[in-house]
């Protein structure tokens, strides 16, 4: 089977019927895409599929109708994508288990609504856990990663 993920392709002898997130990280060592609760309820498997956000523990690998790009590649190899460095700059992981999904989420929601509102940023993000805590802060980090993505399209 083949895949293009993070921009490299893959051909991997699995099984059409493994889950995406068993070949990212069990296959090819994408251990930054996380295990939460296997039935696509937390978010913290999220990956994006041709750009759609999608939980990677629900995706059979024979399913999979495009480009996936995890945690791993979602920046620029010289430098880290908007969302990251404003996960960064507002200090929003405090244990960090859900924050891969929690960016990848967000990515994929700034991608299609350059300049989310409260609300948006709420409901883009509501399928995604996080046991500690940070929505204010990860509700800050995505208005400041909107507000760089916008300045660099200037």
């Amino acid at each position: 089977m083949k895949l293009t993920i993070d921009g490299t392709d893959h051909d991997l002898d699995i099984e059409a019927e493994m889950p995406l997130l068993w070949v990212l990280r069990d296959e090819l060592g994408l251990t930054g895409v996380k295990y939460g609760c296997g039935i696509a309820q937390c978010g913290a498997c999220t990956v994006h599929i041709d750009g759609q956000a999608v939980r990677s523990c629900q995706v059979a690998v024979g399913d999979v109708w495009g480009a996936v790009t995890t945690i791993h590649g979602l920046g620029d190899p010289e430098a880290l994508h908007a969302v990251q460095a404003a996960w960064i700059a507002h200090q929003v992981a405090q244990c960090g288990y859900c924050q891969s999904g929690q960016i990848m989420q967000a990515a994929a929601l700034l991608a299609t609504t350059p300049a989310p509102t409260d609300a948006d940023i709420d409901d883009a993000l509501s399928g995604n856990l996080c046991r500690c805590g940070t929505y204010p802060r990860i509700r800050a980090a995505v208005k400041s990663a909107a507000t760089t993505l916008a300045e660099a399209r200037e």
